[in-house]
Parts: structure tokens; C-alpha cells; sequence
């Protein structure tokens, strides 16, 4: 039989940490979303604030998409962060029939170290150990 493939992601806005969970191994990897802009002095006269939330949508936009191109490798993925973005990241997906046969949850979780992230991920897949 072959082994399911498990992914543990820990997301917010700015990063996002991958974690696979192979035979009570875990491989953590990071993925940035790039930073927020700046405005520059001529963004300031020469474009409105529609044109750079327009950008911040396309940057957001293009981290979704880099996650969600690691999750298709996947048969469960637990989504799990402080803020909203791993719930943004799930109504992505599940729009998208691409995902259909991949669990897909979102928890809310805090901030948390890797060693925290590790044991949260164990128990999810895992509760009985």
C-alpha cells in the first residue's frame, strides 16, 4: 500500500513554512511572499492608492499560486496560521477541481516555533501517538 503523502503548512500573510511528514520524519521547507512595497516619492503624485493595491493583490496573488502548485503533490494538508491567509489559500484551492481528491483543513493556530509547528503537525496526522 502505498504511504499517503502529508503536508503541514504554517502561513501568514509574509511567509510560509512547508513541512513534510514522512515515516515520522519531518522537512521543513520556506516559501516568502515578497515584501510589501514601497511607495516611492513619484508613486505618491503619479498613481493612486487603487494602482498599488493592485500590486499588493498580484504579489499575494503569485504566493498563493507557488503554494498551491506544492500542494497538488499532496493526498492531506493541514493549513495552520494566525492570520487569514491560510483561509484565503483554501477558498483558492478549493475553487479549483484540480484539488479535488487532496483533504484540505485550515486551523487557526498562534504564532509558533519550528518545534511547535513539528509537534502540531505530528498530532494532526497522527493524534493517536
Amino acid at each position: 500500500m502505498k504511504s499517503k503523502k502529508l503536508l503541514g503548512i504554517w502561513m501568514d500573510h509574509s511567509v510560509a513554512y512547508l513541512t513534510e511528514l514522512t515515516n515520522d520524519v519531518l522537512v521543513t521547507e520556506i516559501i516568502k511572499s515578497q515584501p510589501k512595497l514601497q511607495a516611492k516619492e513619484e508613486d505618491l503624485y503619479y498613481k493612486d492608492e487603487s494602482h498599488m493595491l493592485n500590486k499588493e493583490q498580484k504579489k499575494l496573488s503569485a504566493y498563493y499560486k507557488k503554494l498551491s502548485d506544492v500542494v497538488l503533490d499532496y493526498d492531506e494538508v493541514i493549513l495552520f496560521g494566525p492570520t487569514d491567509a491560510k483561509n484565503e489559500l483554501l477558498n483558492i484551492i478549493k475553487d479549483d477541481h484540480l484539488f479535488d481528491k487532496i483533504k484540505i483543513e485550515a486551523l487557526a493556530a498562534d504564532k509558533m516555533t519550528e518545534n511547535q509547528r513539528h509537534i502540531f503537525i505530528k498530532q494532526y496526522f497522527n493524534p493517536t501517538a
